[in-house]
């Protein structure tokens, strides 16, 4: 999640998740993600963080996370609640509608942190499914809340691309996903395997594991990732 986009603040932010635009009508969600920076440098070393929300889809277009926790650990420092968030999904385009699906996140994040502003952030999400292939790709834009904020929008993206394999009521997703976030000078990129566990009264478990590697001076040297999420109606 977007906790502060600004360059000058030195802090962990949770925000390593590629969203999908798809909106699934009536559905619900609990979910956690979180990660672990490892790097030889002690301003980068055990950063850390996770998020626990709760969301639900009210119509077929529009669905609503509302991040009942937020926690961080910055290098060298302890583990801390940071904030809220209220976040809402919009899916703009039908499934297969036309070349990728298309969709628009908006969010607000309410800062605990004493000298870290609350933060508005929203940008399009894309999805392309071309048989097996999953690609998604995320532009989101954000700034800082307050009559001492700059006017100047920051940006982050983040892209993924999986291979679906289908056996069932399971699905596993071998891939990748790439995360780039130009204010704080640090691009990643590594392998991530994720599934899908599903039950006949359609609700699902998902799962995904991963490392993503800096491959530039301004990234950890890696950074262990983990998300679960349980689906119903």
């Amino acid at each position: 999640m977007l906790l502060c986009l600004c360059a000058n603040i030195a802090h962990a932010d949770n925000d390593y998740i590629v969203y999908s635009p798809t909106v699934v009508e009536g559905q619900s969600e609990v979910e956690t993600y979180g990660f672990n920076s490892r790097d030889g440098r002690s301003t980068l070393n055990g950063a850390s963080g996770y998020n626990i929300s709760v969301a639900h889809s009210f119509t077929s277009w529009w669905k609503a996370e509302v991040y009942v926790g937020e926690f961080n650990r910055d290098p060298g420092g302890q583990a801390h609640p940071s904030g809220y968030e209220l976040e809402n999904t919009f899916q703009l385009t039908s499934p297969g509608e036309y070349w990728a699906n298309v969709g628009f996140l908006a969010a607000y994040a309410h800062s605990k942190l004493q000298g870290v502003p609350s933060t508005l952030e929203f940008g399009p999400l894309l999805e392309k499914i071309s048989g097996h292939i999953d690609q998604r790709f995320n532009l989101i834009f954000g700034k800082g809340v307050g009559s001492d904020q700059s006017s100047a929008y920051a940006y982050r993206s983040a892209y993924s691309l999986g291979y679906n394999i289908n056996a069932g009521r399971a699905t596993y997703t071998p891939g990748m996903e790439v995360y780039l976030r130009p204010a704080d000078n640090a691009y990643q990129i590594g392998p991530v395997f994720s599934g899908e566990l599903r039950s006949r009264g359609g609700k699902e478990m998902e799962y995904s594991v991963g490392v993503v590697f800096g491959v530039n001076p301004g990234a950890p040297a890696k950074t262990l990732l983990a998300r679960l999420e349980y689906e119903f109606f």
